[in-house]
C-alpha cells in the first residue's frame, strides 16, 4: 500500500475540516476564504480546488454516522480534529493496505465498507487526532489519462 500510494501520487487527494458548528465554519471557508463550496445536505465540498481532489466540511454527526452508525461520535474516542483521506487504486487496494496496516498492528475504527455515495473507506484515527481513510472513489478516477 505504501509503494502504491507514492506510484499513484495518492497523499492529499481527500481533505476535509470536521465541525461540530457547520454555520461558523460555512462562514468562514464561503463568506470570508470564498471557496468555491457546494452544499450537499449539510456536508460542503468542491472537486475543483488546486492542490486536492476533493475539500469539504464535513459535520462530525455526518462523520459519526459514516464511521459507527450514530449520529453522535462515542465518548472514548477521540474526537478528530480533520479528515485526511489517502485515495488508492482500487477497492482491493483499501482492503490490501488494511490487510497490511493491521499485520503492522494498526487499529481501524472500521473495515472497509463501501459508502451510500459509491466510495469504498476504511478509517482509523492517528495518535494526533485525525481521522485517516484508505479510501477508493471511483468518480475520481473517471477519465484518467
Amino acid at each position: 500500500m505504501a509503494q502504491e500510494a507514492r506510484r499513484e501520487g495518492s497523499v492529499h487527494r481527500w481533505v476535509c475540516s470536521n465541525c461540530t458548528e457547520p454555520r461558523r465554519k460555512q462562514a468562514l471557508y464561503i463568506d470570508m476564504l470564498r471557496l468555491p463550496l457546494k452544499d450537499q445536505d449539510g456536508y460542503l465540498s468542491t472537486e475543483t480546488l488546486g492542490g486536492a481532489k476533493h475539500f469539504g466540511v464535513w459535520p462530525l454527526n455526518m462523520a459519526a454516522r459514516s464511521c459507527f452508525g450514530s449520529e453522535t461520535w462515542p465518548d472514548g474516542v477521540p474526537v478528530p480534529h480533520a479528515t485526511l483521506e489517502l485515495e488508492l487504486a482500487s477497492v482491493e487496494a483499501v482492503h490490501d493496505g488494511v490487510s497490511e496496516l493491521k499485520a503492522r498492528g494498526q487499529r481501524f475504527l472500521h473495515e472497509a465498507r463501501t459508502e451510500p455515495w459509491g466510495q469504498t473507506v476504511a478509517r482509523l484515527m492517528s495518535p494526533e487526532g485525525l481521522l485517516i481513510g484508505l479510501s477508493y472513489a471511483p468518480w475520481l478516477h473517471e477519465n484518467r489519462t
